[in-house]
């Protein structure tokens, strides 16, 4: 959908939304929070070119559609060819035109494309001589920009020292990943600074900060590869006759990071049609994406067409930027709510003031932790930046601070659980109130009969909220020793129902020990995680006999998970305890303990044996089954994978070994056609384990 265009009513009116635009971009491109989001200044700049089209007289000089984006930081080092910005489409129809202006340019009804990622940082140029980086120097106003040498030996994917010495100019964006931006603001927020708003903020101040005590990550992209005046002769006449992509495989053979080892490598497309389809398949990925894009790039690949199309003041006419919708918003924080958890935990959420982001209209986000809001130095009334990609819950990156008109107030942290007004355990980032599960007894318990756990059919929220207020459970265990005539006395608890209960909850106790686990609620794990800690120990004895050395074998347990989920594990001593002696199974069917054990006794640390069709291979189910597979759940489908030797994982990567594909798979199926991962459908994954389905 096109990004529609700021109304523009007036020459007063204009000129106001070129002295935004003018402030906004300056606050962009020198590291500083724009007072407008993505989008909205992609509107406002819409709506100043429409203006302009209809009032070409009356032009401003400072107008941001005729200058270089990045303009506004303006730097002294000049050079060798324009580093211009790229002009943007925002539907499939402008970018159908754009690509019948480019066929009448070139004289060509038909060119090839690369298609690629268009990355959200900060475009640099770094000349290299005999193969040594030398300087580093910004975009700038297109013609000069600014040197940023300083920054040489913090960029990761920007090596110091080419595979070759030769002397070249590679451009490209230096960005921080999500992982680098939140390992950024932990540094620089521990050093009393205010918190960046996004990635793309973070790199760009960071880039020019020369004096700072500290040092943060980012990396290097490269997207554009061309010769210098001391270049070997015979090498210039090539790079100038290379197609893009073979500048590209150029640069990755030099050592240069590019975007050919991620989930969105640049590939060529030989139509229009093809260029569209890929678009679709990147936006698809961008959710899952380690780092931020806010479009694709699209480039005539040859040679003969880029010279043939030539370029205008501030843009390429070769190449175009396809823009996605916006993930980022600003917005109000109204309020913190404080939420409780089944286990517990105290959890808080920012109210917002509605905004729309990607077709969605977004009044809640996530905090995370008190620690998180303290780090951001969030206070009500702050003008915010939200973040939202794909299905990932919405999340408040940072205050604008500079917006602050002094009003602001400070938000108030609970001093007792704000469910049942006990104490709270302050002593980790995540609160948590003392009474722990039996906080929200309800919600614990009607988590633990869930499908997916226990799968006690009858055992509704309504149904756990009336064996609570009757004081019948006081705990997981109380369910299993529930007797007829007391579930009769409830109020709308007949004969056949209360049978029907009863058969559930003791079927519910053969329930293999995974969903065991997952009744639990073991902070830090999941149906996933119980499963593999159920197969690497086989039995709760085993699993309550690991201590956190042990425990950090589980595939996906690392050195922080582990010790609190031994630490929970014997806080749950009791109620084990309990659950056994009423007769709960403790073992996982198909989990063998070694044989070969150490002749005191078990060994803990073991991993136990593993066999079956899908052995030794990692398996992504998504979209909706069908046939035989048709009526089981998620949780279903990942416990028979593992019940057939295979792990199951939610995301595709290149260690992912086969893709079940069902109806209306989307982004991942995408992923996996992209990295070469087998894909399979629900009949023929069926097939392959057969002799485990029912």
């Amino acid at each position: 959908m096109t990004t529609p265009a700021a109304v523009i009513v007036d020459a007063a009116a204009y000129a106001q939304a070129v002295e935004d635009a003018v402030r906004a971009a300056a606050a962009y491109y020198t590291g500083g929070t724009s007072p407008l989001d993505d989008d909205a200044y992609d509107r406002l700049v819409r709506g100043i070119a429409d203006w302009e089209a209809e009032h070409p007289g009356r032009i401003l000089p400072d107008s941001p559609t005729g200058k270089v984006a990045g303009g506004a930081a303006v730097g002294d080092v000049p050079h060798t060819v324009p580093m211009l910005s790229l002009d943007n489409v925002f539907s499939a129809e402008e970018f159908t035109a754009w690509t019948a202006s480019l066929a009448r340019r070139t004289g060509r009804d038909a060119t090839r494309f690369s298609v690629g990622p268009k990355l959200d940082g900060l475009a640099i140029a770094a000349r290299y001589s005999g193969g040594r980086l030398r300087q580093l120097i910004t975009r700038g106003d297109g013609t000069a920009g600014e040197d940023v040498s300083h920054a040489i030996g913090t960029i990761e994917g920007l090596p110091e020292k080419l595979d070759e010495p030769v002397t070249v100019e590679i451009r490209g964006e230096v960005l921080m990943t999500s992982a680098q931006f939140e390992h950024a603001n932990e540094i620089r927020t521990g050093h009393g600074g205010q918190p960046f708003a996004n990635p793309r903020n973070a790199a760009a101040g960071t880039l020019r900060a020369r004096e700072r005590v500290y040092t943060v990550p980012m990396t290097f992209f490269g997207y554009g590869l061309l010769p210098l005046p001391g270049t070997d002769a015979a090498l210039a006449e090539r790079m100038n006759g290379m197609a893009h992509s073979g500048l590209m495989a150029l640069a990755a053979d030099l050592g240069v990071h590019t975007s050919a080892r991620t989930a969105v490598p640049d590939t060529v497309a030989e139509t229009p049609d093809e260029v569209l389809a890929r678009v679709k398949e990147i936006a698809a990925l961008r959710a899952e994406l380690p780092f931020g894009i806010d479009g694709i790039v699209v480039k005539a690949d040859h040679a003969a067409d880029r010279v043939a199309a030539g370029s205008g003041s501030r843009a390429p006419r070769w190449a175009i930027a396809y823009k996605l919708p916006a993930v980022e918003k600003i917005t109000r924080l109204l309020d913190v709510e404080w939420n409780v958890g089944r286990t517990g935990v105290i959890a808080p959420r920012g109210v917002l003031e509605p905004v729309v982001i990607d077709g969605s209209t977004i009044t809640y986000a996530t905090l995370h932790n008190p620690a998180d809001i303290t780090r951001r130095d969030l206070r009500l009334g702050d003008h915010v930046m939200v973040h939202r990609a794909g299905d990932v819950i919405p999340r408040i990156e940072a205050p604008v601070a500079h917006l602050r008109t002094g009003e602001e107030r400070p938000v108030e942290f609970p001093a007792r659980c704000p469910r049942c007004g006990s104490d709270i355990d302050t002593t980790e980032e995540r609160w948590r109130c003392a009474q722990g599960r039996n906080c929200h007894l309800v919600a614990s318990l009607a988590y633990a009969a869930g499908r997916d756990q226990l799968d006690i059919e009858g055992l509704g929220t309504t149904r756990v909220v009336q064996l609570v207020e009757k004081g019948l459970v006081a705990d997981l265990a109380d369910l299993f020793t529930l007797r007829r005539d007391q579930l009769l006395s409830l109020e709308r608890m007949g004969e056949t129902s209360t049978d029907n209960l009863l058969a559930a909850i003791a079927g519910a106790k053969q329930q293999p020990l995974s969903r065991v686990l997952c009744a639990l609620g073991v902070r830090g794990t999941g149906r996933s995680m119980s499963r593999r800690i159920a197969r690497h120990f086989a039995t709760m004895d085993h699993v309550r006999a690991a201590d956190a050395d042990a425990m950090q074998r589980v595939d996906g347990i690392g050195a922080e998970k582990a010790p609190s989920i031994v630490a929970e594990l014997a806080e749950l001593a009791p109620l084990i305890d309990r659950l056994a002696a009423v007769g709960v199974n403790m073992t996982e069917p198909g989990a063998i303990w070694p044989a070969d054990a150490a002749s005191e006794g078990d060994d803990p640390t073991a991993v136990p044996t593993a066999g079956g069709p899908l052995d030794g291979m990692t398996v992504v189910v998504t979209g909706a089954m069908t046939g035989s597979l048709e009526k089981l759940s998620r949780n279903e489908m990942n416990e028979l994978v593992e019940r057939a030797g295979g792990r199951s994982s939610s995301s595709v990567s290149k260690r992912t070994t086969l893709v079940v594909a069902g109806e209306g798979a989307g982004s991942k199926r995408a992923k996996a056609e992209q990295l070469g991962v087998r894909l399979a459908t629900p009949d023929e994954f069926a097939a392959m384990v057969a002799g485990l389905l029912g």
